[in-house]
């Protein structure tokens, strides 16, 4: 129970930051969408570099998990159409709700309940997928 509670507590503190810099505000999505505001763009390219100096760092000092086994991060498949329409109708869907899927519990959170119906379609979407995944070019 213990470990649970930490990771729980991460959570809610990344997501209190999250909604404190606006990186779930539909205003700032929109803006982002439609090249208004390098908000967006700044919050998502930060993490971007700062994903790819920890996975550099994990590497090259062969960290060790929490069960003290070494950390293998294997290179991704170079398909490039796979990222493009995965990503388009990530884009998409992302442009239509007005949401993008991690942060939906926040803005959940926060009293937007009318969120309850685009966490419904991802889960939905989810299974569906999950369902057709077998059938799916991988």
């Amino acid at each position: 129970m213990m470990r649970s509670s930490k990771y729980i507590l991460i959570g809610i503190l990344f997501g209190m930051t999250l909604f404190k810099a606006e990186a779930v505000s539909w205003f700032r999505i929109y803006e982002m969408f439609n090249f208004q505001s390098f908000h967006m763009y700044g919050i998502i390219f930060s993490s971007i570099a700062m994903g790819i100096l920890i996975i550099q760092w994990i590497k090259r000092t062969h960290m060790k998990s929490t069960e003290g086994k070494e950390i293998v991060i294997t290179d991704k498949d170079k398909h490039a159409p796979r990222y493009i329409i995965g990503g388009t109708i990530f884009g998409l869907g992302w442009a239509l709700a007005g949401v993008c899927p991690g942060p939906m519990f926040i803005v959940l959170g926060s009293g937007y309940t009318v969120l309850v119906i685009f966490l419904l379609s991802a889960i939905t979407g989810t299974f569906i997928y999950g369902l057709l995944r077998k059938y799916l070019p991988h």
